[in-house]
C-alpha cells in the first residue's frame, strides 16, 4: 500500500504536466520566447512543482510522512534486498539530450539552438543553486547510511528539469515528447528510491525543484534576451560545461559588420 501512494503521487505529476503539455498543443501559435507572462500566470505555472517542494518539506518534520518514508525503504529492501543499477545516473540526462537530438534529426523545437541552449544553462544554474544549499543545510542521512546529504534527491531535480525542458521545446509540436520525457523522469526517481540512496520525500521535493527550475528560467529569459542581443548583428552561445567536479559556462560572441 506504502509503495502504491508512492507511485500514486509520481505519476500525478506525469499526468499533471502530461495535461498541460496536451492542452498547450492545441495552441499553435503559441511561442514561449515571445509570450508575456503576468503574475497570475506563473502562480498557475509554479503551482505543482511549489506543492511538491512543500510536501518534502513538511515531510522532514512530520512523523507520518517520514513513517512513509521508512516503510516505503523496508518494503523494497524486504522484496528486493541489494538491489542496485547504474541505470538512473544516465536517464536523468535523457530528456534533455532528445531535445538536441531531435532538432539535429531535423524535428524543430520551439527556439534555436543559441536560445534553447541559454535556457538549459539558465535551468540548472538555478536547479544548482536551489539544490545544493538545502543538501548541505538539511542534513538528512542517506537511506544506505553513506552521507547526510540526501534532501533533496539532485538526481530527479535533473531529471525533471530535463523533462520539463523538452515538454516546454516540443510541446506544440506533439505532447508526447513531454509525456516520455516526464516517464524517464518518474523512472529516474524511483530507481533512486528503489537504490536506496534516497527517500521518498527526497524524491518528489527534487520533481518540484527541477520543474520550477524550468518553468522559471522560461520565465526569465524574454527579460535577458531582450538586453543581451540588442543588437541583431551580434550573436552568442552560451554553454555549460562540467569537469572535475567544476562546473560553469563558456560564452562565445560573434560580432558581424
Amino acid at each position: 500500500m506504502k509503495i502504491l501512494f508512492c507511485a500514486f503521487f509520481l505519476l500525478t505529476i506525469f499526468f499533471c504536466n502530461a495535461q498541460q503539455s496536451i492542452l498547450d498543443s492545441t495552441n499553435k501559435n503559441a511561442t514561449i520566447i515571445d509570450k508575456k507572462y503576468n503574475t497570475i500566470d506563473l502562480i498557475k505555472k509554479i503551482a505543482v512543482p511549489v506543492t511538491l517542494i512543500t510536501y518534502g518539506v513538511i515531510a522532514q518534520n512530520s512523523k507520518d510522512l517520514r513513517a512513509l518514508d521508512v516503510s516505503t525503504k523496508n518494503t523494497i529492501n524486504s522484496n528486493l534486498p541489494g538491489y542496485n543499477t547504474k541505470f538512473d545516473n544516465y536517464l536523468q540526462f535523457a530528456p534533455a539530450v532528445s531535445v538536441y537530438a531531435l532538432n539535429a534529426f531535423g524535428v524543430k523545437g520551439k527556439n534555436n539552438f543559441r536560445d534553447r541552449t541559454i535556457i538549459f544553462a539558465m535551468s540548472n544554474i538555478i536547479s544548482f543553486g536551489l539544490v545544493k544549499p538545502l543538501k548541505f543545510s538539511t542534513k538528512v542521512l542517506r537511506p544506505d547510511g553513506s552521507s547526510d546529504d540526501s534532501f533533496p534527491s539532485g538526481h530527479t531535480a535533473t531529471a525533471f528539469g530535463n523533462a520539463e525542458f523538452l515538454r516546454q521545446e516540443y510541446k506544440n509540436v506533439s505532447p508526447w515528447y513531454g509525456i516520455l520525457g516526464y516517464a524517464a523522469a518518474i523512472t529516474t526517481g524511483t530507481l533512486r528510491v528503489y537504490n536506496n540512496r534516497h527517500w521518498v520525500s527526497d524524491v518528489v521535493a527534487g520533481a518540484g525543484f527541477g520543474i520550477l527550475s524550468t518553468k522559471l528560467a522560461y520565465w526569465i529569459y524574454p527579460s535577458i534576451k531582450k538586453h543581451l542581443f540588442k543588437n541583431k548583428n551580434e550573436s552568442a552561445l552560451v554553454l555549460p560545461y562540467y569537469q572535475n567536479g567544476n562546473m560553469g559556462l563558456v560564452a562565445l560572441y560573434q560580432f558581424r559588420n
